[in-house]
């Protein structure tokens, strides 16, 4: 166990394969950042359907959190695992290419919910689908991309996801007015579909093509394997090497975990904010928040990807750590004024640098998973980080606001101070726990 901790994942002895063509490699990402795109389309929709679903669905706000959080992600992260593990050891475009089919085969089935148990079943169908995708491409992009070029290429990836939350709002406020303005229909077999509804199948069902397009991706030999494991590491010698650097692994996953709870529950509760205190219809809420997203978060994950690799070629071996803390002190004055004005204007303002913020982080825990674990663990270990991930953000986030206006505030009004308060903890709180896996990580990178 302690030679896997020691081993460098840059290359196995011998002769390693040559790097991907420059043209191959940007191709193969292209694909992966419009897959991510639009799994961020099909899982973020909900937020602009809140209103509508609550009444129709008589669901109260904790359940909207339960909705866009734990039904979500819990799944999302648990069947992770063990999609990481195959995706360790057999084809990582064919495991992708059928969790693109399923979620967003899901998607378009929480158009046919009728009850929020039947659409938290379809939500947690979309969560596994999604599962396949950010393990396997972690692993993938760094057969791709040479060290020196890591940061950049992860900070594209990442920047997929976050465009596509921008798209979902813009082109989800744009379908919504189309389809708002049509009303309900009635369709043969499936029955009377409301809007809300529609919209669902109309950002779902066009995933299917992404993942025929997935396809053509050619799967890129694994570099950085451990020799003797060319049938993969067992799973005990993985639980022996989390367990070693256990303190590595818990600081660095919470850390930028909670460094994403600002922008998650951007995504997930300031439309409601905008809509309950400026206003605002959800039209209005998906196009302007859509354009921030589009313009600002792209941006800072780019950005924060430059950083990384501009450190790391200055000498900073613990770049993406550093990245991280610089991110938290911009942010955490910006994620506390952001949702506790009433005035629309300025709001708008402030929510674009507290996109741009919170977005640069993004890529720095899987860049650097990618810099120290063994090509025959990065999968799993990616699995490993989205769990944490899911289960710091993408749950608490969303369902810690959800509760506490619902049941501490006791006011709908309220969310922005919501917002604000789990944002400001989890801000602080992600500072104090990246710091402290800066040294343990410096240590395992001396013994490679």
């Amino acid at each position: 166990m302690s030679n896997i901790g020691r081993s460098s994942p840059a290359g196995a002895p011998g002769n390693p394969p040559a790097w991907p063509g420059a043209g191959r490699a940007w191709y193969a990402l292209s694909i992966l950042v419009i897959a991510f795109n639009f799994s961020f389309m099909d899982r973020i929709i909900i937020a602009l359907l809140v209103e509508p679903i609550k009444q129709d669905l008589a669901i109260t706000d904790f359940g909207i959190g339960l909705l866009q959080g734990l039904a979500f992600a819990i799944f999302y992260a648990l069947v992770g695992i063990p999609i990481g593990w195959l995706a360790d050891r057999h084809s990582r475009r064919n495991i992708i290419t059928a969790g693109i089919f399923l979620w967003s085969l899901m998607t378009a089935a929480c158009g046919l919910a009728k009850s929020f148990f039947t659409l938290f079943l379809m939500r947690v169908g979309v969560g596994v689908g999604e599962a396949a995708l950010s393990p396997s491409a972690y692993s993938m992009i760094a057969d791709l991309f040479p060290r020196e070029k890591l940061g950049r290429a992860l900070g594209v990836y990442q920047a997929g996801a976050l465009f596509g939350a921008g798209i979902a709002f813009l082109a989800g406020g744009i379908v919504i007015k189309i389809l708002s303005a049509m009303g309900s229909v009635d369709f043969p077999v499936i029955g009377l579909m409301k809007p809300w509804q529609m919209a669902f199948m109309v950002v779902g069902l066009p995933g299917v093509l992404i993942a025929l397009l997935m396809l053509t991706v050619k799967e890129p030999a694994r570099r950085g394997k451990l020799e003797g494991h060319d049938d993969g590491i067992p799973l005990r010698q993985v639980a022996g090497y989390v367990k070693t650097n256990g303190r590595l692994f818990a600081s660095l996953f919470a850390g930028f975990a909670l460094m994403a709870v600002p922008l998650t529950t951007f995504i997930t509760w300031v439309p409601a904010y905008m809509s309950r205190v400026h206003d605002y219809t959800r039209a209005d809420s998906g196009f302007t928040l859509g354009l921030i997203l589009v313009i600002f978060s792209p941006a800072g994950v780019c950005f924060g990807g430059w950083l990384i690799d501009k450190l790391h070629h200055r000498g900073y071996t613990d770049a993406t750590f550093r990245v991280g803390l610089l991110s938290a002190a911009m942010l955490l004055p910006l994620v506390f004024f952001s949702t506790m004005l009433t005035n629309s204007s300025v709001t708008i303002v402030l929510l674009c640098p507290f996109v741009f913020f919170a977005s640069m982080p993004i890529a720095a825990a899987p860049a650097t998973l990618q810099l120290f674990v063994p090509n025959q663990m990065r999968a799993q270990l990616s699995a490993l980080w989205m769990l944490a991930l899911n289960i710091l953000s993408t749950t608490a986030g969303p369902t810690l606001v959800g509760f506490i206006t619902e049941y501490v505030l006791h006011d709908e009004m309220a969310v922005g101070a919501s917002v604000a308060l789990v944002n400001c903890l989890s801000i602080l709180l992600a500072g104090l726990l990246i710091w402290s896996a800066m040294q343990p990580f410096k240590r395992v990178r001396q013994l490679q």
